[in-house]
């Protein structure tokens, strides 16, 4: 023991002996701190240090994992100190700090002291009691007394959570981003690496050797040729054509390889062509007869063309494709207004354009069996001069006959519509999914319009108000801001902003109701409430003062009184002024509006966009709300694919696409009606046996003759 003082080492029995108990503590239930202890059956432990086996038992548990001995120092040695005070010197205080925690220190006070300092040790052969609060205590008010008030006027139970901002999640940008670098962006660099500019040295070269040839022929046929110089011409022309041929390498391959394929194509009817002209001019060689060449040299030229265009119209929708940061599609959906299919916006994916914009269109289909007839009919053609008149003229025929069967600019009575179409489409961020999409836009349909699409966000500004009447200026924009907010509508921020801006109070309106001459009604705070054009007023019975008549104003009466005018101005965006026009010039399609904002009525939309109203669709308030709410399936195959926002992209996918089918059928039809034309003409010289009109001037002016409407119809597609 006396070692033990040396040290300042005590042991748990040491202290209790301290405090008159002279036997150990027998061990008891271990509890936390703060709970009451529950004693064994004889316990010698005294009333008076009930308060104190808690303290013991917190030390032996602290002390219990760390092995070690509880150590107390006096005060001016050590900084963390366990002080105990005996229980009959009531005016002290008990602290202890116990042992690995400096930071916290528990507080005791004897019975009767501060009531806020935790455990309480009762005095001599006292009962424990609850503790009670003291008459020298400050008095505690209830936590949820009536004069308490929560921080918030809304309870929590009826928390709404704001509106998340609608924006697009970071993964699916990273998706795009990746389909678009696996399909869109590799396709547009191999179309980069292939380049243009060897189509574009082949078609300025060809142009020219048709042109030297074309030169050539019109000499002859004009007699300007001297009969001994009539072997170098026609040298010269047989070497023109070679030349043709070498340059147009590429399309007569890709003809090959469509017959291969089980296919036919004008490339396929260039490769006869070209074996039909080589023949006919060895023959011309020997009979000192000028050969069609100029007129091949004419068709390689223009098969070059069609390449180019088709080449860069491919890199042009590849480009618009892999720059995209947002990617929207046009679907449509049957029954959608009056039984009219519609024509409705919803997410998009690439392998919408990707699988189905390289399929072969129905004209291609049509002018390929075409192209196959006509070189059957062409055969027999002259296989027919041949039997009646000789194989030199059979020879002859036959090559004239598969050169005006199909006029020079049908090569590109399919490829230029659409170059012409993806040139204005590219500025706009569009492209079509292949002829499917061209075919499935082009049917007879509706196409909506909301509050976003005639003026998109921040178009509309206010410019003003005036008050009228008695009532308050806050009680007139509160009243107002609810009636717009109910409505919803492009205007409804432009209320809440000036609301927000007065500090004004948020009314419900009720009892909505919809007015067709640009007018809403309701109830707000028990009163009701009128919000409209100045017509709708003045249809309603609301007295106007003087000098409150203004067109593109929201005209607010409250109990039939007239409380305020707000002027609103709407700016005018030139690229939805085009494709509202564009939408209204197509007879099978009819705009239809959803929109929620009751000034957009009929007179206001002619004066501002300069466009037909009759040719729109202005359905009643409630057929609109169902309108907008519907949604198309999942799954539904993308017509079109736009990258930027609003209305220009997806109105002028569907018109494009309406102008496209139109010019390429038109195309190919005059095209065809020409060929076939040509061959019957054909057919009657090889049984009459008319040489002398089968020469290479008549066959290159009808080539000429026919290319002039057959170009023309190639330009309907800048109709849009």
């Amino acid at each position: 023991m006396d070692e033990k003082k040396n040290t300042g080492e005590f042991s748990i029995e040491d202290i209790l002996k301290e405090f008159g108990d002279a036997e150990p503590q027998p061990e008891e239930d271990v509890r936390l701190w703060g709970e009451e202890p529950i004693q064994k059956p004889g316990s010698a432990v005294a009333q008076d240090t009930v308060r104190l086996d808690q303290i013991t038992r917190a030390v032996r548990q602290q002390g219990a994992d760390m092995e070690q001995t509880a150590v107390f120092t006096p005060v001016s040695d050590m900084e963390q100190t366990t002080v105990f005070t005996p229980v009959s010197d009531m005016e002290q205080t008990a602290v202890f700090t116990p042992v690995g925690d400096l930071d916290a220190t528990a507080e005791f006070t004897p019975w009767g002291g501060t009531a806020d300092k935790g455990v309480f040790i009762p005095p001599d052969n006292a009962e424990e009691v609850p503790w009670q609060q003291s008459e020298e205590d400050p008095p505690k008010a209830e936590p949820y007394s009536k004069d308490w008030e929560p921080e918030y006027e809304q309870p929590i139970s009826e928390y709404v959570p704001p509106e998340p901002i609608v924006q697009r999640p970071k993964s699916r940008l990273r998706e795009l981003k990746k389909k678009l670098v696996a399909g869109p962006e590799k396709r547009y660099y191999e179309l980069t690496e292939l380049g243009l500019g060897k189509l574009q040295l082949a078609i300025f070269v060809n142009l020219v050797i048709a042109l030297v040839s074309a030169g050539a022929t019109a000499m002859y046929t004009m007699g300007a040729v001297p009969e001994d110089r009539t072997r170098l011409l026609i040298f010269i022309q047989f070497l023109t054509l070679l030349l043709s041929g070498l340059l147009g390498s590429y399309q007569l391959m890709e003809g090959f390889g469509d017959m291969l394929r089980l296919r036919f194509s004008l490339n396929s009817l260039l490769i006869f062509s070209l074996i039909a002209c080589l023949v006919d001019g060895v023959l011309c060689l020997q009979s000192l007869r000028v050969p069609c060449c100029a007129v091949f040299s004419l068709h390689m030229t223009m098969a070059l063309w069609s390449a180019y265009q088709k080449r860069n119209t491919e890199m042009g929708q590849m480009d618009t494709m892999r720059k995209a940061v947002r990617l929207d599609s046009v679907v449509s959906m049957p029954d959608y207004y009056e039984g009219h299919t519609g024509f409705l916006r919803c997410e998009g994916q690439v392998e919408d354009f990707m699988d189905t914009y390289n399929e072969p269109s129905g004209v291609e289909k049509t002018l390929s069996v075409y192209a196959l007839v006509a070189l059957v009919v062409s055969l027999g053609a002259g296989i027919t001069a041949g039997v009646l008149h000789g194989a030199e003229f059979g020879c002859q025929t036959f090559a004239a006959a598969l050169l005006v069967s199909v006029p020079a600019s049908s090569y590109v009575a399919i490829s230029r519509p659409m170059a012409v179409l993806e040139r204005r489409l590219h500025r706009l961020g569009t492209v079509i999914c292949g002829w499917q999409g061209v075919k499935g836009l082009s049917q007879k349909g509706v196409f909506p319009l909301n509050d976003t699409d005639l003026f998109p966000a921040g178009s509309a500004k206010m410019n003003g108000v005036k008050f009228y009447g008695t009532r308050e200026p806050d009680t007139v924009v509160a009243y107002a801001t609810a009636l717009i907010s109910a409505c919803g509508g492009g205007m409804e921020p432009l209320f809440n902003a000036l609301l927000d801006s007065r500090n004004g109070y948020h009314y419900t309106a009720k009892e909505l109701r919809s007015y067709p001459s640009g007018g809403i009604g309701g109830e707000v705070n028990g009163e009701p409430v009128l919000a409209g054009t100045l017509r709708f007023m003045q249809d309603m019975g609301v007295e106007m003062p003087a000098g409150t008549k203004i067109n593109q104003a929201v005209y607010v009466a409250i109990d039939g009184q007239l409380g305020g005018v707000f002027a609103i101005t709407y700016g005018k965006i030139r690229a939805t002024t085009a494709a509202m026009t564009t939408l209204c010039s197509y007879r099978k399609l009819m705009p239809v509006l959803t929109t929620s904002d009751f000034m957009l009525t009929e007179s206001f939309i002619r004066g501002r966009f300069g466009v037909n109203t009759k040719r729109i669709a202005f359905p009643e308030r409630s057929v609109r709300c169902e309108l907008a709410q519907i949604q198309p399936e999942e799954g539904t195959p993308a017509l079109a694919l736009y990258t930027q926002e609003g209305l220009a992209g997806p109105a002028f996918a569907v018109t494009g696409a309406r102008a496209l089918r139109k010019a390429c059928k038109l195309g190919v039809a005059v095209h065809m009606l020409g060929g076939i034309v040509g061959l019957i003409m054909l057919l009657l010289l090889a049984i009459l046996g008319a040489e002398y009109l089968l020469t290479p001037g008549n066959v290159l002016l009808y080539e000429l003759l026919w290319m002039i409407p057959g170009l023309l119809f190639t330009e309907w597609a800048r109709s849009v």
